[in-house]
């Protein structure tokens, strides 16, 4: 029988402060986010220099917390897992120091992840009988990707964005509307009560790139509608608006990964990233999955946003394969899926 392997994780790529204490790279036995949510909606984003000094006044306590709540010490752990990269500069910085820091005066081993790993990762949690190879949707604040898991940290990217990322998109959208910050949750409620069909947006495609994305036009479109509307005196139906924005996002992030699913042929297709909590995006890949015949994954809304626990899952897979970082280890800001 195998010995059981427990991972301190650690994640401070953008504003959540958070860690966790993950079991065998599956079980979470503590999750601990400190949100910083509150302080950066008064400035319609996240403000770096502002997002990395609450990671230093917060990190102590949340580690403190995530340990206490699994009911283990530092020295239970059989390594300390951290996000380096992509993220900001910043903030990174905060959670790759407590983790060297960590690992140093425990003499334990130092595993670096990879962000977007991580998101990929959270599958793993909520799905424990889920194993690569699988395609995977990755829709984030700052990524949109189609990869294919092929073994656990080995990815083939199928097609990325060219421009905006989808939760780039919903954010810009909800700040012309006038709803704040963070738009993509707050898109998603307006929607809700809008029609999808209202308006028809612009769908992007890439000649020659299927599976790439591009969401720079229908921003612009979007903004060239309600430019459009003002100077015309016309009154926007806000819901409406926000309605068809969202179908053309979900109608280009569906179309293409089911395709992709299905020419890969391994049947099973997976969602990551806080923009696939978007209940807009998990309805019409259900029911585009279930025309198609194909086995969807999603992780649950708490693993979908940045959280600890997708960090120590990913981290777990890299320390099996024998990965460890150097003290050396550094942020790196635009790190690239499948970079090392």
């Amino acid at each position: 029988m195998e010995k059981d392997i427990y991972i301190l994780a650690i994640e401070s790529s953008c504003d959540e402060t958070a860690a966790s204490v993950v079991k065998n790279g599956r079980k979470v036995l503590s999750n601990v986010i400190s949100s910083q949510i509150a302080l950066h909606t008064q400035y319609g984003g996240v403000v770096p220099e502002l997002a990395s000094r609450k990671h230093i006044e917060k990190i102590n306590q949340v580690i403190s917390c995530a340990l206490l709540e699994a009911g283990m010490g530092l020295e239970d752990m059989d390594a300390v897992g951290v996000t380096y990269g992509p993220g900001l500069v910043g903030a990174l910085l905060v959670g790759v120091a407590q983790a060297k820091s960590l690992a140093w005066a425990a003499d334990k081993p130092l595993v670096g992840v990879h962000h977007i790993e991580g998101h990929i990762c959270a599958n793993f949690i909520t799905h424990p009988e889920l194993e690569p190879p699988f395609v995977c949707l990755v829709v984030s604040g700052g990524h949109t990707h189609l990869v294919v898991v092929k073994d656990y940290g080995e990815f083939d990217i199928l097609g990325r964005t060219r421009d905006d990322a989808a939760g780039e998109a919903f954010d810009k959208v909800a700040r012309a509307i006038g709803l704040g910050y963070p738009g993509g949750p707050k898109v998603d409620a307006l929607a809700k009560s809008g029609d999808p069909h209202a308006i028809r947006f612009p769908r992007a495609r890439i000649e020659g790139c299927p599976y790439d994305f591009s969401f720079s036009g229908l921003k612009s479109a979007v903004l060239n509608y309600l430019n459009h509307a003002k100077m015309s005196g016309e009154t926007v139906n806000s819901a409406d608006l926000a309605a068809s924005f969202q179908n053309a996002v979900v109608d280009m992030l569906v179309s293409r990964a089911v395709a992709a699913a299905e020419e890969q042929g391994y049947g099973k297709l997976a969602l990551a990233g806080g923009v696939s909590a978007n209940s807009a995006i998990r309805r019409g890949m259900e029911e585009a999955c279930g025309k198609a015949g194909l086995k969807l994954y999603y992780p649950e809304p708490v693993y979908c946003t940045d959280n600890a626990a997708m960090i120590g899952s990913a981290a777990y897979y890299e320390f099996r394969r024998g990965a460890r970082s150097g003290w050396d280890l550094n942020a790196v800001p635009n790190l690239k899926l499948g970079e090392r």
